[in-house]
């Protein structure tokens, strides 16, 4: 390196060097992650920063108790499919463009794919099928990049109409967001270096270990409720003064954090992190989940025609697209998923 590069710099990059070329790629992804609305792309287009993607194996075991988050009856129970237009369709139809909250650094749920620049994945091809339902065009979709810790604030001051990016339905999120019913199945667990010493799952081995989630997250939730003695607090947390070492905006920034030798593990979602250890051979799924949790689509609390018209949209999306998709973005890394879980309704 030059003379002159900041110390900080040399020792990430003496780690990365020790991590391999796929984790130099990731560490930029993640550090670029989205604080803030990122502008309308009105072909997926926005942001610049590529997705990471490697090769490398994830597991991910559908089992597992529901968290206690979710202990309330029925969560995930939804409004019953409609395809009428109320007051959210019209305006959606008014403007020409259905707008959907999304992730960019996902790999397979929502990322930018690097050598087209377009953004691909589970999440995204439903988005692209509720926009076809509704304006008869895949492409009439304007996507926006949001972190995680600000999917909610998106949907209430109307930034997007809709976020699909694997948004886990708790009893808390149904006070603040309206969900269709659940799209996919999947639970929290730990993620960490194949190498690492000691760290078993979510357990008593991450006692002492510094642990990265996203802020806003369940499984920071998750860690407020049972901690087994790690540590994932900033000592800053909710000041002005909060560093986001340990509690990031972004989810992907925890692989970042990893990959640098920051943080000793990761828990997040085990589909979201069967696609990092896909990006990373070096990092794998420690133990087996811990929660069982639903993905939903998620809109503004009151906009009820258009949660009834997304939930008309998945009645026919699990009956033949849903196992497409499957099969090409996540099978690969979450194997022996024999389809969508059933809708819930009200």
């Amino acid at each position: 390196m030059p003379n002159g590069t900041d110390p900080l710099a040399r020792r990430a990059a003496g780690r990365l060097r020790g991590w391999g070329g796929v984790a130099a790629m990731a560490v930029a992804c993640g550090l670029t992650a989205s604080l803030t609305l990122l502008p309308l792309a009105h072909d997926g287009s926005g942001a610049e920063t590529p997705p990471v993607s490697g090769p490398g194996v994830g597991t991910g075991v559908q089992v597992g108790i529901q968290a206690k988050a979710d202990t309330c009856e029925n969560p995930d129970a939804s409004l019953r499919p409609d395809s009428a237009d109320g007051p959210s369709i019209r305006t959606i139809k008014e403007r020409g463009k259905l707008v959907v909250g999304v992730d960019q650094s996902s790999y397979r749920w929502g990322y930018r794919n690097p050598e087209s620049r377009t953004l691909e994945g589970f999440d995204i091809d439903l988005a692209r099928a509720i926009a076809r339902d509704i304006l008869g065009d895949e492409n009439a979709v304007i996507f926006r990049a949001i972190p995680t810790n600000q999917r909610i604030a998106a949907l209430d001051s109307g930034k997007v109409d809709l976020v699909v990016r694997t948004m886990t339905i708790n009893c808390k999120r149904i006070q603040q967001v309206a969900f269709s019913t659940a799209y996919f199945q999947a639970g929290q667990q730990v993620l960490a270096p194949k190498l690492a010493t000691g760290i078993t799952g979510y357990d008593s081995s991450l006692r002492g270990k510094r642990v990265c989630t996203a802020e806003g997250s369940t499984a920071y939730e998750a860690l407020e409720e049972k901690s087994f003695g790690a540590v994932f607090k900033d000592e800053a947390d909710g000041t002005k003064d909060d560093k986001d070492l340990l509690t990031v905006p972004n989810q992907l920034d925890c692989l970042a954090r990893l990959q640098l030798g920051e943080v000793d593990a990761v828990v997040t979602d085990n589909a979201l992190a069967a696609g990092q250890a896909a990006q990373d051979p070096a990092v794998e799924l420690k133990g087996i989940p811990f929660t069982t949790e639903y993905y939903g689509v998620a809109a503004k609390l009151g906009n009820d025609d258009l949660v009834r018209r997304v939930n008309k949209v998945l009645v026919d999306y699990r009956n033949g697209p849903w196992q497409k998709a499957y099969e090409r973005w996540l099978k690969a890394d979450l194997p022996g998923i024999t389809g969508p879980p059933e809708p819930r309704y009200k």
